[in-house]
C-alpha cells in the first residue's frame, strides 16, 4: 500500500497534467508548459519518496530524474522541460514576455514529454 504522502504527490502531479491539458485546449501555452514542468517535478518527487524514503528539495528535473533513476532516454527531455519552471513565468528570465515564447506545437511537445514521464512514474509506484 502506498504511503499517503506519496499518494498526495502523485495525485497532484496527475492534476497538474490535467490543468496543462485544459490550458492546451484554451491556447494558454505558457500555462501548459509550466504545469507540465510542475507535473513531472511532483511525480518524480513521489518516485523518490517511494524508493528512497525522503523528498529532495530541488526544482531541477535533471537532478530529480537522476535520483528517481529515470531511463536514460528521459534525461534530454527533462533538460528541455526543467527550465520552463521559471522561463514560462518571469520576463527577466529570458528578456521576453513569457507567454510569447510558446506556441501550440511547443506546448504539445512539452505535454507529450510530460505524459511519457508520468506514465513511467505510474509504473514505478505499483
Amino acid at each position: 500500500m502506498m504511503r499517503k504522502e506519496i499518494g498526495n504527490w502523485i495525485v497532484q502531479a496527475e492534476h497538474d497534467l490535467e490543468v496543462a491539458k485544459y490550458n492546451l485546449n484554451g491556447k494558454y501555452f505558457d500555462a501548459v508548459v509550466f504545469y507540465c514542468q510542475q507535473s513531472v517535478e511532483k511525480g518524480l518527487k513521489a518516485v523518490i519518496l517511494h524508493k528512497k524514503k525522503e523528498k529532495p528539495i530541488s526544482h531541477s528535473l535533471i537532478f530529480l530524474g537522476k535520483l528517481a533513476e529515470v531511463p536514460e532516454e528521459f534525461i534530454s527531455k527533462l533538460k528541455k522541460l526543467s527550465p520552463q519552471y521559471f522561463l514560462a513565468r518571469y520576463p527577466d528570465a529570458s528578456e521576453d514576455v513569457p507567454f510569447e515564447l510558446y506556441d501550440e506545437n511547443i506546448a504539445k511537445d512539452f505535454f507529450k514529454i510530460s505524459e511519457e514521464v508520468l506514465k513511467w512514474i505510474s509504473g514505478q509506484l505499483k
